[in-house]
């Protein structure tokens, strides 16, 4: 498996081995022996899949605050995404700043988003379904987020009007967002 740290400290984008013939592919999309090897020693207790059947779906930006943060690691089963993730941080050198990456079925990136980073993403084709492990339980009173196009962020989404949720229309402004990191 290949990693590479992102800009953003702690954030880092995983390519696993694929061995293809004739018949399609095998890949080990998981295996924690590799990914200690690696330095990654996070302990994945929930799994958490989405299905967007439409381009320009927009899911985030995303987070728990402490003590239930959050670490996640994202891949793409059918379709694409443009992946974001935003350091939210406050002691970061890159505190405030966001990094994007296209995560696809062909590519076979998976995204290690760490504890202190917002996440979100936007699809790209139809019928695209995210898959993602996560070492904390869902925690409704400590599920935050940001508004998707905070124009301070300026995130650089592939749609002008995406297809929201009720609640991600609804999540503050980056500067009035509550974050404990």
């Amino acid at each position: 498996m290949k990693v590479t740290s992102s800009k953003l400290q702690g954030a880092m984008l995983l390519e696993p081995v694929v061995h293809g013939d004739n018949r399609g592919f095998f890949m080990e999309s998981y295996n924690e022996q590799i990914m200690r090897q690696k330095g990654l020693s996070h302990h994945f207790i929930q799994d958490n899949q989405s299905l967007s059947t439409q381009p320009g779906v927009l899911r985030g930006l995303h987070y728990q605050i402490n003590p239930k943060a959050q670490t996640k690691l994202v891949r793409v089963i059918a379709g694409a995404i443009y992946d974001v993730i935003l350091d939210i941080r406050t002691g970061s050198p890159t505190y405030g700043q966001w990094e994007a990456f296209i995560l696809s079925e062909y590519n076979h990136r998976q995204l290690l988003v760490p504890k202190g980073f917002a996440h979100g993403f936007c699809t790209l084709v139809p019928n695209t379904q995210v898959f993602y492990k996560v070492d904390e339980y869902y925690s409704p009173e400590n599920d935050r987020g940001i508004l998707w196009d905070d124009p301070t962020l300026g995130i650089d989404w592939p749609t002008f009007n995406p297809i929201l949720s009720e609640k991600d229309k609804q999540h503050p402004l980056f500067k009035d967002a509550e974050m404990n990191f």
